[in-house]
Order: C-alpha cells, then structure tokens, then sequence
C-alpha cells in the first residue's frame, strides 16, 4: 500500500511539472501575440474615429494648398509678361516658366476633385464601417486618394491610405497604386502626372498672358502643326542677348551653334544698315544728277535707294519759281509770278501812281529786273 501511495504521489507531482511547464509556454505565446499582433492591431488597424477626423482635415489643408498656388500664379503671370515685354524678350525662359505655372494649374485642379472625394468619403463613413469590402461606388474615390497620396504634399492623405490598407488589405493597395482595371480617376491622374506639358499648350498660355497684361509679343520660334502634341524643346540660347553684362555687343544675333547659320534667330529690334539711308547719299545723288553723269557707285556697291532732294531755283526757271517780290509802284501783269495772287494785285498799274510819279512802263519793268538779278544772285 505504501509503495502504490508513493507511486501515485510521483506521478501527480511530474503531471503537475508538465501542467506548470505548459502554462509557462503558453503564457509566452500570448505575451508574445499581444506584443506582435494585438498590438498591431490596437494602434494601426481601421478605425473610424481616425480616418474620418483626417478626412475631414484633409479637406482643408487642401483648399489652403489651392489658395496658396493660386496667389503665386498670378505673380508668376506677371513676372512672365515682364520677361516678354524685354527687348529683346526672353522667351525661352518665360517658356519654363509658363511650363511650371501650367503644372501649378494642374495640380489646383486635381486638389479640388479631390476634395470632393474625400468629403463624400467622410459623409459615408457608417456605408465603409458596416461593409467588410469595398462598396462599388466609393471604389474609385478610395482608390484615387490613395494613389494621389504620394503626389501631394498633404500629410493626412497618407494617413488615410494607411487606414484604407488596414481595412482592405494590401492587395487593394497595391492595384489601386497600379491602377489596375482603370480604377483612378482619370482626370486626377491627368492632372497629376510628371509628364511634361505640349508645346502648344506652352504658346497658349504665354498668348493668353500677354493680351491680358497688354504686351505686343509674337513667338520666334512658332509650334508647327507635327509638334504641337510634343513636349518643349529644350532651351538652345537664342534669346540670350550677346554680351548681356557689358552691353558691348549691341544688336548683334545671338549664335546657338545648334542650327544652320541660315536658320539662326536674330533679334534686332530694327533693320540693319544696309536697308538704310545712309546721311551722304542725298548730296551724292544730288551732284550726279546736276553733272548729268547718273547715279551710281564705285566697286561693286549695292545701290541705295534715291531720295529725290529739293530742287535749287536756276536763271532758266525764273518764270515758274515762286519768290516773293516786294510790292513795287507799277508793274506789268504779264511778267508777275504765276503762283502768287497777292503780287499780281500789287504789280497792277494804279491812277495814282501816274498822277504822282509820273513813271513810264519801261522804267517801271527794268526797275522790278534788276530786283529778280539781285534776288538770283
């Protein structure tokens, strides 16, 4: 009896060992889920009471960001038309900046789509708590806020994508990144992307800038019909002005070094020289013509346009000159200027200079010659 009381006894106290051993090992497990997965779940898993408040916030830093680029638009506005208003305009350089201001309006239209989206987010925020899965309506709105979190500089839109990943999972992440079936907002993404704007849209804008701020402004370098969906070219140099700094260069073309010389921009404000009338060539002209030896210059020269000057009073003109002559007591009608009315009237003989002066129509003619021969010379 004594031996099967022992016996009984070692056997309770080894089943107690393994009981004791057991519970240590499970307790272990469990610290060990509670500091893992409990965890995990407590402090980053979905909750409505954090996604709904960021929501919410997200909204408003939204429409903040949208004001806050609207202002700096209109001041990039302006400086543009100061930069094509330049002589010569720097137009290469308004051009990357109207590529930036286009970018800018693009991504104030993306803030308010969404916008939208988030607030109708957080209005069926008790429709996304009660489903387990995605409700088909609200499918592209979730899948748009989480993609457009890496491209906006809106904090709360990252915190949402995490609450979305930790109520959907990570393979509803992943295709709403990769937009898998087309299920982004196509417009957001648009508005979104990294790629560079058409070079037509560039023209656009730079036209509309300058009839809104008054500027006489024409493109050098014109889009043609086979670029206009192309991006920019890339800046070559040719509005950059020869020499900016000292300003020794004048008007002179600037040179790309990346075109034929034919094909070179040149932005003189007025046509060179040899378009021009240089101060010489009336007198020469005038000589030539008096000589009777014709125009014409030495060596090959390109022959300069003739300005007729005006033409000296000679002996043989003497009829058809217009001079004016005193009045004189009495002259003969028929020798008076033909263009001077008042000289007729006064050359016309009167009865009172034949009363008092007694003066004969000879004496009277060869007194108003020798007045012609002193005026001649």
């Amino acid at each position: 009896k004594r031996r099967g009381v022992v016996q009984r006894q070692h056997n309770n106290h080894f089943l107690l060992t393994d009981t004791l051993v057991q519970v240590e090992t499970d307790f272990k497990n469990f610290s060990f889920l509670s500091t893992g997965t409990l965890t995990m779940n407590l402090f980053n898993g979905f909750s409505t009471k954090k996604l709904k408040p960021h929501l919410k916030m997200a909204v408003s830093r939204l429409q903040i960001a949208s004001n806050k680029k609207a202002a700096l638009m209109k001041q990039q506005m302006r400086e543009i038309a100061v930069m094509l208003s330049e002589d010569p305009p720097k137009e290469e350089k308004a051009k990357i900046r109207a590529e930036a201001l286009i970018r800018e309006d693009n991504a104030v239209e993306a803030y308010e789509i969404l916008q939208l989206e988030c607030e109708l987010l957080s209005e069926r925020m008790k429709l996304i708590e009660t489903m387990k899965e995605c409700p088909p309506d609200l499918h592209s709105c979730v899948a748009t806020v989480m993609w457009a979190s890496s491209r906006c500089d809106i904090p709360e839109l990252e915190v949402i994508r995490k609450q979305f990943k930790a109520k959907y999972g990570k393979e509803f992440e992943e295709k709403a990144l990769n937009n898998v079936g087309g299920c982004l907002n196509e417009r957001v993404v648009s508005k979104l992307s990294v790629q560079p704007p058409a070079g037509y849209l560039v023209q656009t804008y730079l036209e509309k800038i300058c009839d809104q701020f008054d500027v006489d402004w024409k493109p050098a370098v014109a889009v043609t019909a086979d670029k206009m969906a192309e991006p920019m070219a890339a800046p070559v140099g040719y509005s950059v002005q020869v020499a900016p700094g000292t300003g020794l260069a004048g008007t002179e073309a600037a040179v790309t070094g990346q075109m034929n010389t034919d094909q070179e921009v040149n932005y003189v404000p007025e046509p060179k020289v040899d378009n021009s009338i240089p101060p010489i060539a009336p007198t020469g002209g005038t000589n030539n013509r008096n000589n009777g030896t014709g125009g014409g210059g030495g060596g090959g020269a390109v022959p300069m346009p003739f300005v007729p000057p005006p033409v000296a009073p000679s002996n043989n003109d003497f009829g058809e000159v217009d001079i004016f002559v005193p009045a004189i007591p009495t002259a003969p009608s028929g020798e008076t200027n033909k263009g001077d009315d008042n000289d007729d009237e006064d050359t016309k003989p009167s009865n009172d200079d034949d009363a008092n002066g007694g003066k004969t129509v000879d004496s009277s003619y060869a007194d108003l010659a020798s007045r012609f021969e002193a005026l001649n010379k």
